[in-house]
């Protein structure tokens, strides 16, 4: 008789045949001893014989269809039939580094209350990938426990693809589940890089960080978070030559948004959701340290996607802010919320106290305060580092015995 899974693997690849052969590759080439796991692999009506080929290859492999694309959304399917007690969502061409997903099971084990754990997303070449939010995992690379995952309705497959992983992150934060991103776990994503997103990634885009904020955020931050993003996929999609598909998002977004606006009335987010999400009262605190410390007039460094945060912390803590340095959203006469967006090199010639890495994204902002301390005399302030925000934290060596028994109250009790 074969043992209960302890880990469910999950991918849904489209027309990624041989990438996928390769990850499935390096998911049964790093087997474990005294770990069960199973594969479960979601065609999205492929063309390409790419489920042919596993069935070929890999005969042990759970594969599903449904006979059309359902994009990164379509490993809901899988989640579903998955019987592992924890899950690991994975790109068609993103795998755990070795050692990763025991470390991973060792924190479910020693944390209770972890609903996610994230993690560190590397690149071909040497750069990583990192949400804009540090509570927010990346969807190539992320363990759930079974149990949280399934008690907040797992991922909602209608949106596709992109911002799923904010819409499934805010469910499992605001039930009192936590979402943590740690050093020591490990993908590599073989992401090929392109120069200009498709318009179907630009629709999606707009569209889901619309819903997103239409259907989570409370009322105070609803309608100015919702202003932000809409802002910020236009600019970027002007940028990309991709006004029409994000038209498209835009109208879709918004109608969507109205409508799920009272459909998930019970599923907005509560405020100390809003705080670990958001960061609203850290950031706050931050800018009247700065105050207190003598700075009166700072420089923002990058147009973060949670750069509202930012401008009403040194709003509220009487802080002028005279720039943001943002070389990828600087155009003549371009202003956010009154402040001009200039280009890295202009923006460093303004007579500030200090420069302030106004992003939340620990890998973009760690980056960001490195290059700045090489440009500028002036004082850098980034609170949302990798190292700030990731767990460090060392867990002891768990036997492989009775993992597969840890499970967690749908009712959990609220985030640490």
């Amino acid at each position: 008789m074969q043992p209960t899974p302890v880990v469910s693997f999950v991918l849904a690849p489209h027309n990624r045949r041989q990438v996928t052969l390769e990850t499935l590759g390096h998911l049964y080439g790093d087997r474990r001893p005294g770990v069960s796991f199973e594969v479960l692999v979601v065609d999205n009506a492929s063309t390409d014989g790419t489920p042919e080929a596993i069935r070929r290859a890999f005969p042990e492999v759970v594969l599903l269809a449904e006979g059309r694309n359902l994009g990164g959304c379509a490993k809901a399917l899988a989640a579903d039939r998955a019987v592992g007690t924890h899950l690991v969502f994975l790109d068609d061409d993103s795998f755990p580094r070795p050692g990763s997903i025991d470390r991973m099971l060792d924190r479910f084990e020693a944390e209770p209350r972890l609903g996610a754990a994230g993690f560190r997303v590397h690149l071909p070449d040497g750069r990583e990938e990192c949400s804009a939010l540090p509570n927010v995992f990346v969807g190539c690379g992320v363990g759930f426990r079974a149990d949280a995952l399934r008690a907040v309705g797992g991922l909602d497959r209608t949106l596709f693809m992109q911002a799923e992983e904010y819409d499934l992150a805010f469910r499992l934060i605001n039930a009192g589940w936590r979402v943590e991103t740690y050093a020591d776990l490990h993908v590599d994503h073989l992401k090929t890089p392109r120069a200009r997103r498709s318009s179907r990634t630009v629709y999606y885009d707009t569209r889901n960080n619309l819903l997103v904020a239409a259907r989570y955020l409370p009322a105070p931050w609803a309608h100015p978070c919702c202003q932000d993003w809409q802002q910020r996929y236009g600019w970027l999609a002007g940028a990309e030559g991709r006004r029409a598909a994000y038209r498209r998002g835009v109208l879709a977004g918004r109608v969507g948004g109205w409508r799920d606006r009272r459909r998930y009335r019970r599923d907005r987010l509560g405020p100390e959701a809003v705080e670990r999400i958001f960061r609203f009262a850290e950031i706050e605190e931050r800018m009247h340290e700065l105050r207190s410390a003598g700075v009166r007039r700072i420089l923002f460094a990058d147009l973060g996607k949670n750069i509202l945060a930012f401008h009403r912390g040194a709003g509220r803590a009487g802080l002028a802010v005279l720039a943001i340095a943002d070389d990828r959203f600087a155009v003549p006469g371009r202003q956010y919320r009154g402040v001009p967006i200039l280009p890295v090199a202009e923006a460093l010639g303004t007579e500030v106290d200090a420069c302030v890495v106004s992003n939340t994204s620990p890998v973009h902002a760690t980056v960001r305060a490195a290059a700045l301390k090489k440009l500028t005399h002036h004082p850098v302030r980034c609170w949302f580092t990798s190292e700030a925000c990731w767990r460090h934290s060392e867990i002891r060596s768990m036997p492989p015995a009775g993992r597969a028994d840890n499970t967690h109250a749908t009712n959990a009790a609220a985030a640490g």
